[in-house]
């Protein structure tokens, strides 16, 4: 960051406006929102301003400007409209010491004046550093909409309460608590304009005694997607922001751990074939124990939870702990990897069915038969298989399947790193390596339903078969 983001105390401390037309109309409006004394710098002011001096919103400045008109200033902005003017009122308050903000003119700036989101005392502010603030408008537009307008008034409700809550509610209950008045039936009460009912709703839950749920520890298993940290679901980011520890995997991007509460916990327990420093058994045991403490726990896995994450057996060591645990969804590497290509994964008329297979098995013996698995209509994605290319190819080559048929394969989809490959299934293994694909990567392979020719046959691979016999391989008379 070339700019650090501060909320300054404008309490009683002087700012000053130097210009008197619409810029500085701007800033004023933008400076009157504050507790700031404002102080309008110019020889002749446009109506608006003129009527703030009349209603002692702000005072007036007309006479000589020097260094020391600048002193004891908190923030200065100067907006004349006229670029000499502007680098002579610039000097002049570096002279006096004063931080400055000179609109439109980045060079000429200590302080950069962010796109904000106001919900006082809920203030969101957004910058670009100055280069580019139509996204930051388009930024603050987007969080406008998700913020309901009088937020603010509720959040300044529950602030006038949090010294009750201090004295009545422990520490470890204390944030489950605030979890439940912003997420729960507070908050909607009072976003449905029934401010009344929020409050009392509030006052009940201190006085009662209530005991949350969410006051225990739990589990939450959240996928955390492909790489792409935008790619996370907002429940995943929510999760993340609520854990007070989060057990995170290999594959996880760095910049998704920056989507997490500051001051969580994080503890690494990466696994990979042939070191594994983290079997599963430990794994369960650590985030068992957390929980049990009363934390609130993310295992954070990449993809999807639910696909080659392991996630049953977390499940289960939490069920047989009696610790309460969630699944939150992730996109899986397979969808990310086919619209890395520009491609669906399936297709009407032509692949009707998706097969998601691993290509790294506990033994030999284990090993899928992915041949097997890719019938007529199918698309078969396969993860974890540039190790086992050779194999892959030997399995489909050995059921008939034909040398030319189109792989594509995708790795580290969605990241900066991300490298595509179409080849053949004969060439796979010599493109990958030719073309540095490595793991993590997604094979795809799609087996399009066989289609008649002139003579009434269909083509299956490179088998040809009568249209009855077809019928009778698929039991479909």
């Amino acid at each position: 960051m070339k700019t650090f983001p501060m909320f300054l105390t404008m309490t009683g401390r002087r700012v000053i406006i130097a210009g008197g037309g619409e810029q500085a109309a701007q800033k004023a409006r933008l400076m009157l929102k504050t507790e700031a004394h404002v102080t309008l710098l110019a020889p002749s002011l446009a109506p608006e301003l003129t009527a703030l001096i009349a209603s002692n919103r702000a005072g007036h400045h007309a006479g000589p400007i020097t260094p020391e008109t600048f002193r004891d200033t908190a923030l200065v902005f100067i907006a004349t409209g006229c670029p000499a003017a502007d680098l002579a009122l610039h000097t002049l308050a570096k002279l006096g010491g004063a931080l400055v903000n000179t609109v439109d003119q980045p060079a000429l700036c200590d302080a950069l004046t962010p796109s904000i989101v106001d919900r006082d005392p809920v203030v969101v502010a957004i910058g670009t550093e100055g280069t580019a603030p139509v996204l930051a408008r388009q930024i603050k537009t987007a969080v406008e909409t998700m913020l309901e307008p009088r937020l603010g008034e509720f959040a300044a409700l529950a602030g006038r309460m949090r010294e009750a809550v201090a004295h009545q509610i422990t520490p470890r209950a204390r944030r489950a608590f605030w979890a439940w008045v912003f997420s729960d039936t507070p908050r909607r009460l009072h976003a449905a304009g029934r401010e009344q009912d929020a409050a009392l709703a509030l006052k009940s839950a201190l006085s009662t005694g209530i005991t949350l749920a969410a006051s225990q520890g739990c589990i939450s298993l959240v996928g955390a997607g492909p790489g792409a940290r935008d790619l996370l679901t907002l429940r995943a980011v929510q999760r993340l922001q609520e854990a007070d520890v989060i057990f995170y995997d290999r594959l996880v991007d760095p910049q998704v751990l920056e989507l997490a509460r500051r001051d969580a916990t994080r503890i690494f327990v990466g696994k990979e074939v042939g070191a594994n420093s983290w079997p599963q058994d430990r794994i369960n045991g650590v985030i068992v124990a957390a929980a049990r403490k009363g934390q609130r726990v993310v295992r954070l896995k990449s993809g999807d939870p639910g696909i080659f994450g392991r996630a049953e057996e977390e499940l289960e060591a939490a069920r047989r702990a009696g610790i309460p645990i969630e699944i939150v969804p992730g996109i899986t590497a397979a969808i990310a990897a086919a619209a890395s290509l520009g491609r669906a994964l399936t297709e009407r008329g032509q692949t009707d069915h998706l097969v998601f297979a691993t290509g790294t098995c506990c033994t030999e013996a284990d090993r899928p038969d992915w041949a097997a698995m890719l019938t007529p209509g199918a698309t078969l994605a396969v993860y974890m298989a540039v190790g086992r290319l050779a194999e892959l190819r030997a399995n489909l080559l050995a059921a008939g399947h034909a040398a030319d048929m189109e792989v594509e394969i995708v790795s580290k989809a969605s990241q900066p790193g991300e490298r595509r490959l179409k080849t053949t299934l004969v060439r796979m293994e010599a493109d990958a390596v030719a073309n540095a694909i490595f793991s993590p990567a997604i094979l795809i392979l799609r087996r399009a339903k066989a289609q008649p020719d002139a003579n009434g046959q269909f083509r299956k691979d490179r088998l040809t078969v009568t249209a009855e016999s077809w019928k009778s391989e698929l039991r479909c008379d």
